[in-house]
């Protein structure tokens, strides 16, 4: 009897010495991007070096951005942990890159109610003839196609149904997915999802979830950062920033910080454009209206330039980004409020600043030529003075002049003024 209440306290210690199984998770809520692709790599790393049984990516997302989704399936691909797509909550979606990534994970699974599908590239930077479009739209249509049909081959799904999304636009729920093998399982929530994967087999490994403990692993200070940075709004706010900055620097020399704040944003727009495709039209139009607005300050036109201004501005805005992936739209509570506070800045303090360029001088000895006032003695060629501005003043004049008599100073030689008499 001992040696078996031995064995058993023996073997209750050792499981309680066993480490618990754990999982980790990130949630991935909004457009796909760089600061996705980063996020998804680290998580990777991390789970690997926890030994979680597996990586869970609870993700809703219209689209995103093909280069980062590339990345994402590259990391999926490579990753030392199993991975694993859920789909959630109730009323999420996989669309677009979304798509791509959620057959790329060992593991896809969607909740009651979610959806996946229309995964038809629309990521071109505009421009350029008809012609020149339906090429490069077409070029994007079969790269996208073949792209997604190498996923599914490699992860055994629906190949024709996954083609179809991209191709026809196809889009799906949950269990009409599953009855496609468009996915693997259908989960109601993370509970139910650990019991269902508990004991399946992936890339040779026997996943044990049932108890295992989830780990979130959160975003960094910097992956925060650059998910906030990188969207089409941020990038508006800097293009308006670089606009005001170097308009304000040419139309007030010398405050330096708005001139130095205008680069610096044009600077980050450029980087930012090289991944976030912008139509060329929609730019174009935006600055038409800045030339618009500035043409208004100096023509005779009582503001006929400045509402075409606001048209091309508004328009301009409305087509930047309507080109570029889902999740990458500006929103008309962002157009409207740009073009109103654009056109007041140009009207009130752009205005004023390049007309106070072209105004009169108002201080030193030249304010005083037009000026009216009394010859203080006799004023001839050979000499005389005036009393202006408080001073008296050594005054020549062509046409002699007497005491008294009202000249108007025309003009000045050194600290001699020339004057001529007035009537």
């Amino acid at each position: 009897m001992c040696w078996r209440f031995f064995i058993a306290i023996t073997a209750w210690l050792s499981g309680m010495a066993a480490p618990a199984a754990q999982v980790g998770l990130i949630r991935i809520d909004g457009a796909i991007g760089p600061a996705t692709a980063n996020y998804i790599a680290r998580a990777t790393a991390t789970a690997a070096a926890q030994n979680d049984e597996c990586l869970i990516i609870q993700m809703d997302t219209p689209g995103g951005l093909l280069q980062s989704t590339k990345e994402i399936v590259q990391t999926l691909y490579s990753s030392k942990v199993p991975t694993v797509v859920y789909v959630s909550p109730s009323g999420a979606s996989a669309g677009s890159a979304g798509v791509f990534i959620t057959l790329a994970a060992d593991v896809a699974v969607m909740a009651p109610n979610t959806s996946i599908g229309a995964a038809h590239p629309v990521e071109m930077t505009g421009g350029g003839s008809v012609a020149t479009n339906d090429i490069m739209r077409q070029k994007m249509e079969n790269y996208a196609s073949a792209f997604v049909e190498t996923i599914a081959d490699k992860r055994k799904r629906n190949v024709e149904w996954a083609k179809s999304a991209v191709i026809e636009s196809k889009a799906t729920t949950a269990e009409k997915a599953l009855q496609l093998k468009v996915i693997d399982l259908v989960a109601t929530n993370l509970p139910d999802l650990l019991m269902k994967l508990d004991g399946r087999a992936v890339n040779g490994k026997t996943l044990k979830t049932r108890d295992a403990a989830v780990v979130e692993i959160g975003m960094i200070l910097s992956e925060h950062v650059f998910q906030l940075f990188w969207q089409p709004e941020v990038m508006m706010l800097l293009m308006l920033v670089a606009i005001y900055g170097i308009i304000a620097e040419m139309s007030h020399p010398g405050a330096i910080f708005p001139g130095v704040a205008g680069v610096i944003a044009l600077i980050l727009v450029l980087y930012m454009s090289a991944t976030i495709p912008i139509n060329v039209a929609g730019l174009a139009l935006i600055l038409l209206a800045i030339g618009l607005f500035v043409a208004d300050i100096f023509a005779p036109t009582h503001g006929v330039l400045t509402v075409g201004g606001i048209v091309a501005f508004f328009l301009g805005a409305l087509m930047l980004f309507n080109h570029a992936p889902a999740g990458y739209h500006l929103s008309m509570s962002w157009i409207i409020p740009a073009t109103v506070t654009t056109a007041a800045f140009f009207l009130f303090f752009v205005a004023k600043g390049i007309r106070a360029q072209f105004l009169p001088k108002r201080t030193g000895m030249e304010t005083m030529i037009g000026q009216t006032v009394a010859a203080k003695s006799r004023i001839d060629a050979a000499g005389g003075t005036v009393f202006i501005e408080g001073e008296l003043w050594n005054a020549v004049s062509e046409a002699p002049v007497e005491p008294g008599q009202t000249v108007e100073v025309i003009g000045m030689e050194g600290l001699t003024l020339k004057v001529k008499p007035k009537p």
